[in-house]
């Protein structure tokens, strides 16, 4: 799987699912401009909110997934924190499989991250009650700012792919 933002039309495979669902007022969206995605909008701690997310419309990764041995980015960020998330078929639709990150400010970096840093979650909170990520099952791939933190925030992706 390697999923880059070349092509104008990647940016309508991309929704957000902010706070608002819950009564927040943070809001983000998803858009790609000159070869690289951004994930970018602001975080509002209003009315119990503080979360800002997007994902991209479900796809099938399995056999792109099936063998790799996890996932890579290549990012420049903020200096805040975010989460790589990925929904897989053995979670129901509030919980995903999360990997924290805060990326460079200054330049451009390739993270790694093996399919074992990967821990489940529901609503921000760990589940233990459920089997480590099976790449093969994975439908879906996200962003997520949570930090706790209110103001405006960017991340900048290259390149999402699979790591052999």
């Amino acid at each position: 799987m390697t999923l880059t933002f070349k092509e104008p039309n990647e940016q309508q495979r991309w929704y957000a699912v902010d706070d608002g669902v819950m009564g927040g007022q943070s809001h983000s969206q998803f858009s790609v401009v000159g070869g690289e995605g951004r994930f970018h909008g602001e975080v509002s701690l209003e009315n119990g909110g503080g979360f800002a997310s997007v994902r991209r419309e479900p796809d099938d990764f399995e056999p792109a997934l099936a063998s790799a041995k996890g996932i890579s980015l290549t990012v420049r960020g903020d200096g805040r924190t975010y989460q790589l998330r990925l929904k897989s078929i053995l979670l129901g639709d509030a919980s995903a499989y999360r990997v924290k990150f805060t990326p460079s400010t200054d330049t451009w970096e390739t993270l790694h991250f093996p399919w074992e840093a990967f821990e489940a979650v529901r609503r921000g909170t760990l589940l233990t009650d459920v089997p480590p990520i099976k790449p093969a099952d994975i439908t879906q791939v996200g962003f997520l700012i949570a930090d706790r933190t209110a103001g405006a925030f960017c991340l900048q992706i290259t390149r999402l792919a699979s790591v052999r």
